[in-house]
């Protein structure tokens, strides 16, 4: 999927982080994208909020399919700063779902989910690094869990996020905006990626949010406005940015298949799972 994009792979978002959130809009919501063909079911990651748990959430979504790729677009690692129970749930998922979660890490930007925590903002760039030094090892060994590697992309548009993605990960997420703004760091990435003396060419995702059928502006407005509220009045910037239509939506994964994209994310703003096949027709 889709046929007229065959160069890019085509995701659909779990509503986690969409307010209202239940067990429809996860375990259906799953099901109905196995059923048509995305290549993922992807999270976002936010502490101080009424939504769901990443890694949670995608376990319930790994209970209920078979095929379908679990992905977190992103997880907000330093969060999890008990790097050693971090290594066991990942790779307890991973193993559980047989080899189907890839992780999306990022140091996270909103000073509150840190402070909920009790945990430095300040010192978060150093938390991230220790636990990506870590993992690989605990991964790759059965002293917290089954030996169970998820791969690994790393998200983020700073200097260390594109020298992380090259010596840590299978590649970088842009995690969002635009197809013109993976055009514009995806040198950096690459850069970073041949200065690692890394083989090949780093994996990459994108997403955006979309909206689609009657209610399509208001589900995006009021979905976007509550989640990124603390952006002020760049939050309608993002509520602008959402897809509403099939149109934009084509317009969207044709940008980033024709940049280079290989796998998009297409994150709801409703917890209808009718959303889901609305999607699959639009970009059929």
């Amino acid at each position: 999927m889709p046929d007229n994009l065959a160069d890019v792979q085509v995701g659909i978002g779990l509503p986690n982080a969409v307010r209202g959130v239940d067990r429809r809009g996860t375990v259906e919501w799953a099901r109905r994208a196995e059923a048509a063909g995305f290549s993922s079911l992807g999270t976002i990651d936010r502490l101080l909020f009424p939504s769901y748990e990443s890694l949670i959430a995608l376990t319930a979504a790994a209970a209920v399919t078979e095929r379908i790729k679990l992905v977190t677009d992103i997880l907000i690692a330093p969060l999890r700063w008990n790097t050693a129970l971090f290594a066991k749930q990942t790779a307890t998922l991973n193993h559980l779902s047989e080899g189907r979660l890839e992780l999306g890490l990022a140091v996270g930007g909103r000073q509150d989910d840190f402070q909920l925590s009790g945990i430095d903002f300040s010192a978060r760039g150093r938390i991230f690094e220790r636990q990506l030094e870590e993992l690989g090892s605990l991964w790759s060994s059965d002293r917290v869990a089954p030996a169970s590697r998820p791969g690994l992309l790393i998200g983020g548009a700073s200097d260390a996020a594109y020298r992380r993605a090259a010596q840590y990960a299978e590649g970088w997420t842009l995690g969002g905006g635009p197809p013109e703004v993976f055009k514009e760091r995806y040198p950096k990435v690459r850069a970073a990626w041949e200065a690692a003396g890394r083989e090949g060419e780093p994996r990459t995702m994108a997403l955006f949010y979309f909206a689609l059928g009657e209610r399509a502006e208001e589900d995006a407005r009021e979905d976007l406005l509550d989640y990124y509220g603390f952006l002020g009045e760049h939050a309608q910037g993002v509520v602008d940015s959402a897809a509403k239509d099939e149109t934009t939506i084509q317009r969207y994964l044709a940008g980033f298949e024709e940049a280079g994209v290989e796998e998009v994310i297409c994150f709801p703003t409703s917890i209808d799972p009718e959303q889901v096949d609305l999607l699959a027709r639009a970009v059929r």
